[in-house]
């Protein structure tokens, strides 16, 4: 059974994703996420591909053209600077927020 992406989360897994794999395409980031995830979170290309779009433009990721293994063209992505400074941003925030619920759900 596969749920949705939490909302507000989707830069911080790609972000994570490519702090931890270096140079992917949009498959290659799609797959990690649902294979570390064990299934249960599948980001879909038309979530994907925009949000990776909004990262380009604020200067979290680059991106360079390229072939995969199986000879096809496709669009690399790369963390920046920014996009790490931006990563640790948006984990402390889930964290944050995260801890938040967590205390609310234990409260009797």
């Amino acid at each position: 059974m596969r749920d949705e992406i939490p909302p507000g989360t989707l830069y911080m897994l790609i972000l994570k994703t490519l702090m931890r794999g270096g140079e992917l395409h949009g498959y290659e980031i799609a797959n990690s996420i649902q294979q570390i995830s064990d299934d249960i979170l599948q980001v879909e290309e038309g979530s994907l591909y925009p949000a990776l779009q909004r990262m380009l433009l604020k200067g979290w990721v680059t991106a360079e053209w390229g072939v995969t293994a199986g000879n096809r063209r496709a669009r690399y992505y790369r963390l920046t600077a920014a996009g790490r400074k931006q990563l640790q941003t948006e984990l402390a925030q889930f964290q944050r927020v995260n801890g938040a619920i967590q205390r609310v759900l234990q409260t009797t």
